[in-house]
This record gives structure tokens, C-alpha cells and sequence, in this order.
């Protein structure tokens, strides 16, 4: 039951998995200060949508009723530490990028807007 409930959870981590982790030469070329505003607007984008799609996808599902009742908690953890994970990754495993704490930053800032766009959208 989980996983059909978070399906598109799933399916948005592995885009932005794949988007985060191509090499630097299929990236468009820009100057640093539009890569700069871009780039973090578009981590923070990204996992705003992340972080709400897994709170939405948390309450609906059964299974684990601890994980339904944390469901905020638990999203903004996950989706923290994936957008920290795929900074190391880009560090350490991916030739021609780089892990960005700017980035890291942008990403667990998304993760709160997410939290108030659901809270926006289903509570108030």
C-alpha cells in the first residue's frame, strides 16, 4: 500500500536523481550569477514538490500507521537527507560536478515550503 500511495513521491525522487546527477557538459552553459539564482530556485522548487508529494503520500497509506501519524516529520527528514545524499554523490561520485552546501541548503528550504504548501492546501 505504501508504495502505490507514493508513486509519484518515488517518481519525482528518481527525476530529480537523474536531473542532479548528469555531468556538467550536458548542463547549460550560463553565467554564474543566473547559474547561481537558477540553480537554487530550482532545488528549492524541487523539493518543495518532493517534500509534499511524500506528506501526502505518508497520511493516505495504512500500513504504517506511525509513519502516517509523522507524516510531516518523517517527509521533511527523508527528503532532507536525500537532497544531502545527492550532494555527496555529486561530490564524490560524479566527475565534472561538485556537492554544493548552497545547494544542500536550497534543498532543506524547499523542504519546508513543501511544508507549508501542504499544511496551505489541506489544513488551513
Amino acid at each position: 500500500m505504501i508504495l502505490r500511495y507514493n508513486l509519484f513521491t518515488i517518481i519525482w525522487a528518481a527525476m530529480i536523481m537523474l536531473t542532479t546527477l548528469l555531468p556538467s557538459t550536458s548542463m547549460p552553459s550560463l553565467s554564474a550569477w543566473e547559474l547561481f539564482s537558477f540553480d537554487s530556485f530550482a532545488h528549492f522548487f524541487v523539493f518543495a514538490v518532493l517534500t509534499f508529494l511524500m506528506i501526502v503520500g505518508l497520511i493516505k497509506q495504512y500500513t504504517y500507521p506511525r509513519l502516517r501519524h509523522y507524516a510531516i516529520r518523517s517527509a521533511f527528514l527523508i527528503c532532507s537527507m536525500y537532497g544531502v545524499l545527492i550532494e555527496f554523490i555529486q561530490h564524490f561520485l560524479v566527475y565534472g560536478r561538485q556537492g554544493d552546501v548552497i545547494d544542500a541548503l536550497a534543498d532543506t528550504i524547499g523542504c519546508l515550503v513543501g511544508i507549508v504548501l501542504f499544511k496551505w492546501v489541506y489544513i488551513w
